[in-house]
């Protein structure tokens, strides 16, 4: 899918270090746009309590997810940790674009980048940033889903992630939610209905 590919709709890319609330975002907008459809990620995680397959993410396993790289399924995927692998399946996006939809990701920063870097104008690129790397801190705790040593790992690539920033087309500060879906839902109308 890189290359001489054509899509048939817009893509709307919502990245930030973990923490920051793009799901919650992506999920706002789905409610609001019922021509745009969420792009299920494959991972080769664990699921977590309360995670669907097909749903929240196509949970695959490591020797499942390294057999999809080489028979060329990804349009892009990455190793975030080590052996946990994330990415975006060409069949994904061929199944929403089938129905005529736009496309929605929830992705991490680097996947959001390799996105747009592949689909260009057709695709909006949006950084949902938290106010502050603290803030950030703090709503991970809250989670309640992380350890400690799970936290300090999210933090010190939050903090890389954040330099990446200013090579997407928005920036999305969330210091206020109920705002930051407003604002978002603006950028997303204005992207689709150009």
């Amino acid at each position: 899918m890189t290359g001489n590919y054509i899509p048939s709709g817009k893509l709307i890319i919502f990245s930030a270090p973990s923490g920051a609330g793009k799901t919650t975002i992506v999920h706002h907008i789905l409610s609001k746009f019922p021509e745009i459809e969420f792009s299920v990620s494959a991972c080769s995680r664990k699921r977590r309590t309360g995670e669907k397959d097909g749903k929240d993410y196509y949970f695959i396993g490591v020797r499942e997810f390294k057999k999809k790289i080489e028979e060329n399924a990804f349009i892009e995927w990455q190793e975030v940790y080590e052996n946990n692998y994330y990415g975006t399946l060409k069949s994904e996006i061929e199944r929403i674009w089938a129905k005529k939809h736009h496309v929605i990701f929830d992705v991490d920063v680097v996947g959001g980048l390799n996105l747009k870097k592949i689909f260009g104008d057709k695709a909006l690129a949006i950084f949902v940033k938290a106010p502050s790397i603290k803030d950030l801190e703090e709503r991970l705790k809250q989670r309640a889903t992380e350890t400690p040593e799970s936290i300090k790992r999210r933090m010190d690539k939050a903090e890389k992630e954040m330099k990446y920033s200013a090579e997407f087309d928005y920036i999305l500060v969330n210091d206020d939610i109920i705002q930051a879906l407003t604002d978002a839902e603006k950028l997303v109308a204005d992207f689709i209905y150009a």
